[in-house]
């Protein structure tokens, strides 16, 4: 039995009515609405729905997928891809991403914009600039970009998977030319320090898919340069095999050294046939087909709960994101939640019914004493007290948080 007593706090209620008179003797219905942690999903598909792109059979299978969405997950990822945000220089998508973000804020979920800088997906157009000018343009980009946004997407991969970045050679992409002149650790501080300035306010995530000593050296290296590192983002393609409790513990046990907030930013597993371990880049493998199979989904279900379980538990740990919710996305891989036809697989149960049912707080009935006050424990996140018709929110954010008053 896990302990996920780091994930709830107790607090005192005072409670009052209008005129400012303790609410005395009467009986207090609580229920939670969400979550403090950050249960999370790429939602590249609710672009087109919240641009009211979509029509006929292609709407009604979007908004399929928008009610497992919302019926899931707190958080969303939304993509910044420089060359596919701007694929013509100076004309970005920005009005299609700030009516996205908007859409997933009125939907309660917390936005993160992913990334700001990436050797992969880089523009095009980037080539026939010299390194100065390329490293101009990358930081116009960081400060147009969170401050266009500010408001609506608060949260940052600053920068993706710099560890191989000086020695990535698969195609001239122009920040690697950059990253090779700079090095690596003058990159990140550079972008680091331009999105900072830009919304001192914004929480910014260096984020990786190297869970090697080279990613705990990076960012040993950022930390001695004085970059502040909000967030470490770790990347969990398990597409090659299910990395088990010990590798998992393993991992959180190198990065914990730091003591920096965790977020698993990219987590997949597959609920059909393993792709074989001697791919070194998951891009490589491309099929036709990669079906889900009634076996793997068992397995999947699972390891889902297996790993999630280990997270959860781990104090550090503040977000779990999952890629993709539907099958079929990146590299054809049923590493969906749900199957192509929408319909929920084991795991997408199986992680319902940890998020919304063994890891969240049961309605409660309280009566509060002569001073009008509760006692009240439960999963930080937010909730809902009502007395009667009366409603009134609050937040248990903090676990030192010792006392909330309401007025209803």
């Amino acid at each position: 039995m896990k302990n996920y007593e780091h994930r709830k706090g107790s607090v005192k209620i005072k409670v009052f009515t209008e005129n400012k008179t303790p609410l005395q003797k009467q009986e207090l219905n609580i229920k939670q609405k969400n979550h403090h942690f950050l249960f999370g999903c790429n939602g590249f598909e609710i672009i087109p729905y919240a641009n009211e792109q979509l029509a006929g059979t292609a709407k009604a299978e979007t908004e399929k997928y928008i009610e497992r969405f919302l019926d899931l997950f707190n958080f969303v990822t939304l993509p910044f891809y420089w060359g596919q945000f701007e694929p013509e220089q100076g004309k970005p998508r920005t009005k299609e991403l700030i009516n996205t973000a908007r859409w997933c804020k009125e939907h309660n979920l917390v936005t993160k914009g992913h990334p700001l800088s990436w050797h992969t997906l880089a523009p095009g157009w980037l080539l026939d600039m010299s390194n100065k000018e390329i490293l101009r343009t990358q930081i116009k980009r960081i400060e147009r970009d969170v401050k266009d946004f500010s408001g609506l997407v608060d949260m940052w991969d600053v920068i993706n998977e710099v560890v191989i970045m000086p020695i990535f050679n698969k195609y001239d992409n122009g920040l690697t030319r950059v990253c090779k002149e700079l090095g690596r650790i003058n990159l990140i501080k550079t972008v680091f320090e331009a999105a900072r300035s830009t919304n001192p306010k914004a929480t910014l995530i260096l984020n990786d898919f190297d869970i090697s000593p080279a990613y705990d050296i990076l960012i040993e290296g950022c930390l001695e340069a004085g970059i502040e590192i909000d967030i470490i983002g770790i990347q969990s393609h398990m597409h090659q095999g299910y990395w088990g409790i010990e590798k998992t513990q393993w991992v959180l046990e190198r990065f914990s050294r730091f003591n920096i907030p965790i977020h698993f930013s990219e987590v997949s597993l597959v609920s059909g046939e393993i792709m074989p371990p001697h791919y070194d880049d998951l891009n490589d493998f491309q099929v036709e087909e990669w079906p889900s199979t009634p076996e793997g989904e068992e397995r999947q279900a699972r390891e889902v709960v297996e790993f999630y379980k280990t997270l959860f538990a781990h104090p550090l740990v503040e977000g779990i994101t999952w890629w993709d919710l539907l099958d079929g996305q990146w590299l054809k891989a049923p590493s969906g939640l749900i199957r192509e036809d929408y319909s929920p697989k084991p795991a997408y149960e199986e992680l319902q019914n940890l998020i919304k049912k063994e890891w969240w707080t049961e309605d409660i009935s309280l009566v509060t004493d002569q001073e009008g006050q509760v006692e009240f424990t439960g999963f930080l996140g937010e909730y809902e007290i009502a007395f009667g018709d009366k409603k009134a929110n609050f937040s248990l954010k903090d676990k030192a948080e010792k006392e909330i008053s309401i007025y209803l």
